[in-house]
């Protein structure tokens, strides 16, 4: 439980005490707390994975160790792990380009300004819009109509988003899911010839991590390519 909160409070803080906001924001920091919470959850069942292998014959734990490298060769836990911080990444990106946006409305807001001060114009609040941005009180919103380079950009870091959770979707179900589905295991290996029966505990529990992880990457494929298609047309378009 302390692993869940430790990466719920940065996602939870990044995105209420932003000062910039766009399209869809709220939205994809809602899909790191979800997934951050079943990944959790998903790898309850995997924590001893080790020691629900177990193989007949002489109690030889060499043997079953072997079985088992030889079985499951491909990784499980680590690979989620990496994939959920390039999602998390993903989302970083689009963050960082909104910080650039607001610092570079920040000092075109100073320098305008400045040089309204100078002309002795007066000492009113200099308001500036940018090609890109629009100021609210306390925040600024991005507004994707104005400019075609932030559209592409925001499209790119959704499009690698998706290429990512399709990824993750071919691991769960391409390695993880077959390796638990062909029990009971008949092994062999070089330093124990002798084949051997081997079957994994729980394994129920485990497919069923697999398809609650592979069932929020696919909505996630989902909701990102619906939100692709909604920013062509509407953005780009502009239907």
């Amino acid at each position: 439980m302390a692993a869940l909160v430790t990466g719920l409070i940065p996602i939870l803080r990044t995105a209420v005490d932003a000062t910039t906001n766009y399209t869809g924001r709220s939205l994809w920091f809602g899909f790191l707390c979800i997934r951050v919470v079943i990944l959790f959850l998903a790898e309850l069942p995997f924590h001893k994975m080790d020691s629900d292998f177990t193989c007949n014959g002489t109690g030889d734990s060499l043997c079953t160790k072997a079985c088992f490298n030889r079985l499951f060769h491909k990784p499980m836990v680590s690979a989620w792990n990496f994939l959920f911080v390039l999602v998390i990444l993903s989302v970083m990106i689009m963050e960082l380009f909104t910080s650039h946006l607001r610092s570079r409305a920040e000092k075109r807001r100073g320098q305008v300004k400045a040089d309204m001060e100078l002309a002795g114009q007066g000492t009113g609040e200099a308001r500036v819009g940018t090609k890109d941005t629009e100021d609210t009180p306390g925040k600024m919103v991005i507004n994707l109509r104005r400019d075609r380079g932030t559209v592409v950009f925001y499209l790119l870091s959704i499009t690698l988003r998706i290429l990512i959770e399709s990824w993750f979707v071919f691991v769960l179900l391409g390695w993880n899911l077959p390796a638990l589905d062909n029990g009971p295991f008949k092994c062999s290996t070089d330093i124990c010839p002798e084949l051997r029966v081997c079957v994994v505990r729980a394994a129920p529990e485990k497919r069923m991590s697999i398809y609650a992880l592979a069932s929020i990457s696919g909505m996630i494929v989902v909701c990102s390519t619906s939100f692709c298609i909604y920013a062509i047309v509407h953005y780009l378009c502009h239907f």
